[in-house]
């Protein structure tokens, strides 16, 4: 009896451990995300204010590719088993003039990119095209002073100058405060297809502050 129950036990906890298990295995999937970071905003946190690389270099960058993720409706992987942990320094440096920071390569390939299926190469290469589809607004390109808008106008302002997205497809993230906050990034949706989509529920939590600040670039 006791042998029966224990088997039971076993079957049960291996029923409701497998999703944990099996959810984050290469290649499965929904969709993409790709996280544009505002960097001048990063670089007024603690954590910019060490990024030698990023926010002292005196390079003058704005928005920037903060990662390309695979994600599922509700939740994604991450850290899946790979065996090319290994960022080669050449594959580093090609990726710094839209991820200005080695540290921030490796890591968004160890996190994100061993569960997209793709070899690293291929990964680096997906990040760089869907990147290279957008036009930044002119407004936006290089602010020398604080711009102050609205999540709703800065997704405007994006689907007004990129005519193949639509609002539902980019989620804007910022700061925790309601009346005035710092936006961090704008994520933007795409099929496995690669072709633009509505987001999922991860995004769906976006900034709900009143006014958007945008630091000025330097």
């Amino acid at each position: 009896m006791f042998r029966g129950l224990n088997q039971a036990a076993v079957i049960l906890l291996c029923l409701v451990a497998w999703p944990a298990l099996a959810k984050d295995r290469p290649g499965e999937f929904d969709y993409y995300v790709l996280a544009l970071s505002w960097s001048p905003t990063y670089c007024t946190t603690s954590n910019g204010r060490k990024d030698r690389q990023q926010c002292n270099s005196g390079r003058r960058y704005s928005f920037v590719v903060h990662g390309l993720w695979p994600q599922y409706e509700r939740g994604w992987p991450d850290y899946c088993r790979t065996a090319r942990r290994y960022v080669p320094n050449r594959r580093i440096r090609s990726m710094l003039d839209i991820m200005p920071s080695k540290r921030l390569v490796i890591h968004q390939w160890r996190k994100h990119g061993t569960c997209t299926g793709l070899s690293q190469q291929a990964y680096f290469d997906l990040t760089r095209e869907l990147f290279a589809r957008f036009q930044v607004p002119a407004r936006y390109v290089a602010p020398s002073r604080p711009l102050l808008t609205t999540p709703h106008e800065l997704v405007h302002d994006f689907v007004t100058t990129n005519l193949w997205l639509k609002p539902d497809m980019i989620s804007v993230q910022c700061g925790r405060r309601r009346d005035r906050a710092n936006l961090s990034e704008l994520r933007v949706c795409f099929g496995r297809d690669l072709k633009p989509r509505a987001c999922g529920q991860n995004e769906r939590k976006s900034c709900r502050a009143q006014a958007l600040v945008m630091p000025p670039v330097r």
